[in-house]
């Protein structure tokens, strides 16, 4: 089992910046991807970056693109996300998630460990 708990969430404006963490514990960190999800009020949850275990692979949706950035310690056992440039429609809980190695996807099927989310609201 894999124990993961975010924080880092709150209210700002937008044009402000975040940065969300989630930290591990459980099993070895560096043998899982690790991704966040978020999640909108009356709307799926989406996919939003990810990582390779080895920190040398990431990838984003295109909402949260060049604005985004997904990093990971894993000498911490915690993956981090840098939001600037922020904008009301990046309102969400943020979800972290992990998966066991192989090629990093965007598909929450993957996912087999979920944190239990922290809000972001951003105010325009």
């Amino acid at each position: 089992q894999v124990q993961l708990v975010e924080s880092g969430g709150g209210l700002v404006q937008a044009g402000g910046s975040l940065r969300l963490s989630c930290a591990a514990s459980g099993r070895t960190f560096s043998n899982y991807n690790m991704a966040w999800f978020r999640q909108a009020p009356g709307k799926e949850r989406e996919f939003a970056a990810a990582i390779a275990w080895t920190g040398r692979t990431t990838i984003y949706a295109d909402s949260v693109k060049g604005r985004f950035t997904i990093s990971r310690d894993n000498a911490k056992s915690t993956v981090y996300l840098q939001m600037n440039s922020l904008k009301p429609e990046d309102t969400a809980v943020y979800y972290c998630a992990a998966a066991s190695r192989g090629a990093v996807t965007k598909q929450a099927q993957d996912y087999s460990y979920w944190g239990q989310g922290t809000q972001v609201t951003v105010s325009s």
